[in-house]
């Protein structure tokens, strides 16, 4: 019984040991998602699977985490969308990218910020100076020309005017903004009503 007691101990300690064994072999290596790590090995990035074998060739700039099976690759200045098996969705044609949400991706393509689905396509026109990730239906936006923010829902329709000087994604059904008049930070809905001021610490 002793023996059994003291196998049961030491084996907890063992397994993590043996399984972090691979990561030696790069030089960073991020946790798993969606079955990848991303891993950075001579200055460059790729992926590995559970067991540190390389699925997505370490041969990119930069790498973000996977998102919803989806995942953002830059080679040179262009970045570019591809799934947990290294198919791509996209072409290197964004000039910046950011993870997948709600089943849609902000990037920004010849100067200007939209939207793209799981399929590489545009799902909403790149027509705005800034963008956040979807969250909870809704996304913040910024027009250009005057750089106001406001928030628009997954078919592209305005859903709260450009009228903040700075808007956040929603959690937990409030989102917050600075109002462009008064600079002072509040906590709104997805009606845009004022539920709260936020007063800086």
């Amino acid at each position: 019984m002793k023996r059994l007691l003291l196998i049961a101990f030491v084996l907890p300690l063992v397994l993590p040991v043996v399984a972090q064994k691979w990561q030696k072999n790069f030089d960073f290596v991020d946790e798993c998602i969606c079955g990848v790590s991303k891993v950075k090995k001579n200055g460059l990035y790729g992926y590995v699977d559970k067991e540190g074998k390389v699925v997505i060739p370490i041969e990119y700039n930069e790498v973000l985490t996977f998102q919803e099976g989806y995942a953002a690759v830059r080679k040179a200045d262009k970045w570019a969308y591809l799934d947990s098996l290294g198919t791509f969705i996209s072409e290197f044609v964004y000039q910046e990218a950011q993870s997948f949400h709600d089943g849609l991706a902000a990037a920004k393509k010849g100067g200007s910020w939209g939207f793209i689905d799981i399929k590489g396509k545009t799902a909403i026109p790149f027509e705005f100076s800034n963008a956040r990730d979807f969250s909870e239906g809704l996304a913040a936006v910024s027009n250009k020309g005057k750089e106001m923010w406001g928030f628009i829902d997954k078919a592209g329709k305005v859903v709260i005017p450009f009228m903040y000087a700075f808007a956040d994604e929603f959690a937990e059904g409030e989102a917050r903004v600075i109002d462009a008049k008064t600079g002072k930070v509040y906590m709104i809905d997805s009606s845009n009503k004022k539920l709260r001021e936020v007063k800086e610490q």
